[in-house]
C-alpha cells in the first residue's frame, strides 16, 4: 500500500495547532491514509460500494475481478457483456456507471497523466463527468489515490459525526452525538467543522483520516 511522503510533517502542523487533534494523533499512532489499487480500480471500487455494505461490495468486486482473471482494465471490462456483470451483482444502473467509467478511461474523456499537475478543483471537474462519479467520490479520490494533502469532505456524514465527537463539548449547545445528521443539526456541524479546518491547513486530509479513524477502528483505505 503507498503512503503520503507529508504524513510526520502534517501530523506535527495539526498537533501544535489543534490541541484536539494532538490528542487524537497521540491516541491513533499507527497507521495513515493510504491506497491499494489504480486509478481505474480505485473509482469503479467506489462506486461497486455505493449504497450496499461493506461485506457486500467486498463479495462483489472479488466475483467481479475473477470475471477479468484479477486484472482490471477498461478495455477487460468493455469485453464483458451486461449479464456477466450482473451475474457479479452489479444493479442495471451500476452496470451503466461502470462501462460509463471504463469508457471515459479508455476514449480520454479523464487524463491520468497530466493530474499530478492539476488542482483539486480541476481533477474533480474531470472526474464528475463520469457516470456514477459525483463530488464526494471524486474527493475520495484525490484524498485516497491522489494522495492531495489538504481535502475536506464537508458532505461526509460519517466525517461531520466523527468531528462533533471530537469536538463537540467545545460547544455551549452540544447535545448527544446520537442525534440524527440530518437537516439544520448536520448543515451546523457542516459549517462548525469547516471553520475549525481553517486550524488544519493545509493539511485538511490527515484531520478527515483521524476524525474517520475515531468512528472506526479499522484504517479507511479504497
Amino acid at each position: 500500500m503507498l503512503r503520503p511522503v507529508y504524513w510526520q510533517e502534517a501530523c506535527a502542523h495539526l498537533t501544535k495547532h489543534d490541541k484536539v487533534m494532538g490528542a487524537l494523533i497521540a491516541a491513533y499512532p499507527t497507521g495513515m491514509l493510504g491506497t491499494r489499487g489504480e486509478a481505474l480500480t480505485t473509482l469503479v471500487r467506489s462506486v461497486v460500494g455505493q449504497q450496499i455494505s461493506v461485506k457486500a461490495a467486498a463479495s462483489i468486486w472479488a466475483r467481479f475481478e475473477a470475471v477479468l482473471d484479477g486484472h482490471v482494465t477498461a478495455a477487460g471490462i468493455l469485453a464483458l457483456s451486461d449479464e456477466q456483470m450482473r451475474g457479479c451483482g452489479f444493479s442495471g444502473s451500476k452496470v451503466r456507471y461502470v462501462r460509463g467509467i471504463a469508457q471515459g478511461f479508455a476514449d480520454g474523456t479523464v487524463h491520468p497523466g497530466l493530474w499530478d499537475g492539476m488542482s483539486d478543483d480541476a481533477v474533480i471537474g474531470e472526474l464528475v463527468k463520469l457516470p456514477g462519479i459525483g463530488r464526494w467520490t471524486a474527493e475520495m479520490f484525490l484524498m485516497f489515490f491522489l494522495m492531495r494533502p489538504d481535502v475536506l469532505a464537508v458532505d461526509d456524514i460519517g466525517l461531520v459525526k466523527g468531528f462533533k465527537q471530537a469536538y463537540g463539548h467545545d460547544y455551549a449547545d452540544f447535545d448527544d452525538v446520537r442525534v440524527a445528521m440530518a437537516g439544520p443539526h448536520l448543515k451546523l456541524w457542516q459549517r462548525r467543522m469547516q471553520e475549525a479546518g481553517e486550524r488544519w491547513r493545509p493539511y485538511r486530509s490527515v484531520a478527515s483520516w483521524y476524525l474517520w479513524r475515531l468512528l472506526d477502528p479499522e484504517e479507511v483505505a479504497y
